[in-house]
């Protein structure tokens, strides 16, 4: 419907990243959108000061980045996930292994996403980064409920080794963004679109 809000949305919008999740969510919620993958090594970098919070948005205004330099004008939306257990921090599993790493270390426990969102204005350079948090609690896996779950494969590009969008029963949102943990907090988005809209 071209009256709705999200859709009539003017500034040319740029998803800097190659994650179908994201993509997924951004068109189911109405957002007509333009995907340029930042560069691999974008991500580098960093420093063991930093928190979680300051890390995810750095990733993300580094992705945000990479890309705006080969935007003229509109809006970049650059976002990084992670996840966090015990001071763990978890991200993409490099393989199976690690991804029952990541798991076996989140089983029975309480656990965090934190999703770092950039959004960078061009040709302003209008740079606006924040964080947002999920709570979550895992069930305790049973050997054969991890085993089964890494047989899919389902655990691969995500960060924690698990995609909530996987109607997994054994795990379960405590507070926040639903959104945040399949990969962009949508409500975020939302609100920081918001402020950069003239007016």
């Amino acid at each position: 419907m071209t009256d709705d809000p999200v859709i009539a949305h003017s500034p040319r919008l740029v998803l800097a990243s190659s994650s179908p999740r994201r993509r997924q969510l951004l068109s189911e919620a109405g957002y007509r959108f333009e995907v340029m993958s930042p560069a691999p090594d974008v991500e580098d970098g960093g420093s063991h000061a930093e928190s979680v919070e300051q890390m995810v948005m750095r990733l993300a205004r580094q992705k945000a980045a990479d890309v705006a330099r080969k935007v003229p004008a509109g809006i970049i939306i650059g976002c990084d996930t992670v996840a966090l257990c015990e001071e763990n921090v978890l991200g993409k599993p490099a393989h199976r292994q690690d991804a029952r790493r990541m798991l076996q270390l989140m089983s029975g426990q309480k656990h965090q996403v934190l999703s770092g969102l950039c959004l960078w204005q061009r040709p302003s350079d209008k740079v606006i980064c924040r964080s947002a948090t999920t709570s979550l609690a895992m069930e305790k896996l049973e050997d054969r409920q991890l085993e089964e779950y890494l047989e899919t494969n389902q655990w691969e590009g995500k960060a924690g080794g698990f995609g909530y969008q996987d109607n997994l029963d054994w795990i379960r949102i405590v507070e926040g963004s639903e959104s945040n943990v399949v990969g962009l907090p949508l409500e975020l988005l939302a609100e920081l679109l918001e402020s950069l809209s003239p007016g």
